[in-house]
């Protein structure tokens, strides 16, 4: 079969060429993939892992082969899912465990936004308990992840403030922010929950803005900076707050039911996502550009034709 996979001779570390079929374990079905997504943490792979490793986490298509186990749906049945690795293939294992029934009502391309994004934003609104009521700030707010949380938190009962570029304010307020700001430093809180994904200064600006008893989810850090981080920083004014760090692959089992339930949401038109750019898996780069230059609000989706 055809992957797309880490190749250090190519200008863009990247070559689509034939590799081995995945060997499934019982737990797994296989998938043949339609369409897949790209996330920001994608990219630090690309710098990283070695010639031959196959990179993609979402995942949507049609299970060509049932888990020998019994678990999870039957052949031909569509699919989204959340993987570690290996996406970017026309074919994939999937643990059941990770993998959801794709409504009739929802696009492949659709599907594709949700797997990372959507579980990392439901599953890090998750540290603010009940939102209804809470005051909560999304740092990022315009990326895929940021778009999701507003969402969710606004449909939970939050009060949201939104940090992000002038030009996504309007967007925002539509998506349920009650506030957007272009900087993190005009945010008015005290704020019960923060999701952060930039680090360096905002972080240091999250850390001011915390409630006491209040909750900093860290999932990321796209300014590649560090934060000096001290006691002093909490006190007075701060107590009981707590960093929380976040990653979808250590956050637990259920990653079936919550695609299931994005899914659900998107069906019923109660969850939008947003697709801004898709190209045949074979024009990669122009995603991967667009994703580094930041020149798009939502996804990257990638087709894939068998």
């Amino acid at each position: 079969m055809l992957a797309i996979a880490i190749s250090s001779d190519s200008p863009n570390r990247l070559k689509l060429a034939e590799t081995d079929e995945p060997n499934c374990n019982e737990n797994e079905a296989l998938v043949t993939v339609h369409a897949t997504s790209l996330n920001r943490g994608e990219l630090r792979l690309l710098a990283i892992r070695p010639s031959g490793f196959i990179p993609g986490q979402d995942v949507v298509g049609i299970v060509e082969q049932a888990a020998a186990d019994g678990s999870g749906p039957p052949v031909g049945t569509r699919v989204a899912a959340l993987v570690d690795q290996a996406g970017w293939a026309e074919r994939v294992a999937v643990p059941t465990d990770r993998l959801a029934v794709l409504p009739d009502e929802v696009s492949f391309a659709s599907a594709a936004t949700l797997p990372v994004a959507g579980t990392t934003a439901l599953r890090t609104l998750r540290y603010g308990s009940d939102l209804a009521g809470q005051q909560v700030l999304i740092t990022g707010a315009s990326g895929a992840v940021g778009r999701f949380q507003i969402q969710i938190a606004h449909r939970q009962g939050g009060l949201v403030t939104a940090v992000t570029a002038s030009r996504h304010g309007e967007d925002l307020h539509a998506l349920g922010a009650k506030h957007v700001v272009e900087s993190i430093e005009l945010a008015e809180g005290p704020f019960s929950l923060i999701t952060e994904s930039v680090g360096g200064k905002s972080l240091a600006h999250a850390i001011e803005r915390v409630a006491p008893g209040g909750t900093i989810v860290m999932f990321g850090s796209s300014s590649g900076e560090l934060t000096p981080v001290g006691f002093r920083q909490f006190v007075p004014g701060h107590e009981g707050a707590r960093l929380q760090t976040f990653a979808y692959y250590t956050s637990g089992s259920g990653i079936d039911a919550d695609i299931a339930w994005l899914l659900g949401l998107v069906a019923a038109g109660r969850l939008e996502t947003r697709v801004a750019l898709t190209v045949p898996w074979t024009e990669i780069a122009q995603a991967l550009d667009a994703l580094r230059q930041r020149s798009i609000s939502g996804k990257a989706v990638l087709t894939i034709s068998g």
